[in-house]
């Protein structure tokens, strides 16, 4: 299996003036608020008259967190939005999302997106990489993707990330940031995803210092935020100070805990650190912001750069396309970090790039 990275591909320069398929319902409504900056409504028009016209359009199939999870498929979404803007197409015709509520939709919806026309659709998460190898073998003319996971199908390209990395990052941060030389993680569903990002973070803690203690918890779920909440409070009352999730819409769960605390006892000072995406506006409240920093996964970019490239040359299938700080692909923002922690962090980072620091992956053996 071929691995390679794409971020060196520059953005498309074609404009889309049309798409395939019919109107994907399932994406045209519910909208999750963006952070996108507006690239200008008339962008698209002011190149219009001088590019050939292409027909393409992509969707998503999310995972159980659904696309407002304020976390990873939410940054998927907003990178085909993008995506889609970027290309002058409209929501529901040139790009679409189709939301699962439980593991059982994710057959439904794959079919239905490819019954709608979409030239690529992509699976959101490790826990669709069975519904999309059944679908890709029943259809080995549609294009298919992955993400978080790797096929071996032809017709299916695997975008991969290095989350250890990432997460490794944030331990480090955390550790130069507690007080009470405890800190927590909680993880979304068990397994090797989840499992990266458990496994960088305590080895990052322990980095600076392995007497910190590391409390590892894990919801058994990317949706349920009242778990979240109630692992969250179960950490803070035994002395964790900040609390890194990789876990989905859970998380909404552990930065309500970690609110509701700070704003009854302020002197208290507690951190969450987000993940997938900057969760600095999680962290909001009456005396400030508790989020600390985040890992960034760009999914988004990922999609549409492996979008581009289908696009412009030929679809990928059948490769692997990793992602890692080197690559950009993932990272840690400086948030609310002090000026010594933030500078530690970059002497690392870079000590990873360079391979000075060797990160582990995972904690246990994978057969």
């Amino acid at each position: 299996m071929k691995l390679r990275s794409l971020l060196a591909i520059g953005s498309s320069a074609f404009l889309l003036a049309a798409c395939q398929g019919e109107d994907a319902s399932n994406g045209a409504s519910d909208e999750p608020a963006t952070e996108e900056e507006d690239t200008g409504s008339d962008a698209g028009e002011d190149t219009a008259e001088d590019t050939e016209a292409v027909d393409f359009s992509i969707a998503m199939i999310t995972d159980e967190g659904g696309v407002d999870d304020r976390s990873f498929n939410q940054s998927a979404w907003e990178g085909m939005q993008e995506w889609g803007e970027e290309h002058g197409l409209e929501e529901g015709e040139g790009y679409a999302y189709y939301q699962s509520d439980d593991s059982a939709d994710f057959v439904p919806n794959l079919n239905q997106a490819l019954a709608d026309g979409y030239d690529i659709i992509y699976g959101i998460g490790y826990l669709l990489l069975d519904s999309v190898n059944q679908v890709a073998d029943q259809n080995p003319d549609q294009h298919f993707g992955i993400v978080d996971d790797v096929s071996d199908r032809d017709n299916v390209v695997s975008l991969t990330f290095a989350d250890h990395e990432a997460a490794f990052l944030a331990g480090v941060a955390a550790a130069e940031t507690t007080e009470t030389g405890q800190v927590g993680f909680i993880g979304g569903i068990a397994g090797p995803i989840i499992d990266r990002f458990e496994t960088g973070f305590t080895a990052g803690v322990a980095h600076v210092d392995d007497s910190i203690e590391v409390d590892v918890q894990y919801a058994e779920s990317f949706g349920d935020a009242g778990i979240g909440q109630q692992i969250a409070a179960g950490m803070f009352s035994n002395g964790a100070d900040v609390i890194y999730h990789a876990a989905g819409a859970v998380g909404n769960g552990v930065f309500t805990e970690a609110r509701n605390r700070m704003e009854s006892d302020p002197d208290t000072q507690l951190w969450v650190i987000g993940v997938d995406r900057d969760q600095e506006e999680e962290g909001e409240y009456d005396g400030g912001n508790l989020t600390l920093t985040s890992t960034i996964k760009k999914v988004g970019t990922a999609i549409q750069e492996s979008a581009n490239t289908a696009m412009e040359s030929e679809f990928p299938g059948g490769e692997t396309i990793a992602y890692g700080l080197e690559e950009g692909g993932v990272d840690l923002v400086e948030g609310n970090l002090s000026e010594d922690a933030w500078s530690t962090v970059q002497e690392v980072r870079q000590g990873v790039i360079d391979g000075e620091i060797e990160v582990p992956e995972f904690s246990y053996s994978q057969e």
